[in-house]
């Protein structure tokens, strides 16, 4: 099975979980750290995610996975966490639900003399992205971003 393939059917099982444990699913992936595998899926609630909607989610998906369409997996740990204060903005309903608030970019090559850019998103549309910093709209090629997370400042 391939890492997307596992991605959607996680995808599949969780989402009702995460409606029934009334928390929304942010996303999922499959990393190698080190020697092991990590299946990690992220949640979020408006009113902020605890131990006991992580708990919840993990127990009801951990059987689920035990299914024989998931036998060809390395052996993996599974992880239910929040999505975090300075969360990854991956797809487009991230995206959307992020317009309006400050976020961080990162690139892959200096842009405009600099590597990161903190700002308020204004669109995205998966080409382009549009960033308010200081006044000023700056409109980027996602090509040329590598990263874009909620900004969070302590």
């Amino acid at each position: 099975m391939t890492n997307k393939e596992l991605i959607r059917r996680v995808t599949e099982l969780v989402t009702p979980i995460c409606q029934e444990a009334e928390v929304s699913l942010w996303d999922v992936t499959f990393e190698k750290e080190g020697r092991q595998h990590v299946l990690t899926v992220y949640i979020d609630r408006e009113e902020g995610v605890n131990i006991t909607h992580c708990e919840q989610v993990s127990r009801a998906l951990d059987p689920q996975l035990d299914a024989k369409v998931f036998d060809s997996l390395p052996p993996y740990m599974l992880t239910v966490s929040s999505a975090g204060l300075e969360r990854p903005l991956i797809r487009p309903e991230h995206f959307q639900w992020a317009l309006g608030k400050t976020v961080h970019l990162s690139f892959y090559k200096a842009t405009n003399g600099t590597n990161e850019l903190v700002g308020v998103l204004k669109s995205h549309d998966g080409v382009q992205i549009v960033v308010e910093e200081g006044g000023e709209e700056k409109t980027l090629a996602m090509a040329d971003v590598a990263r874009v997370r909620l900004y969070f400042e302590f």
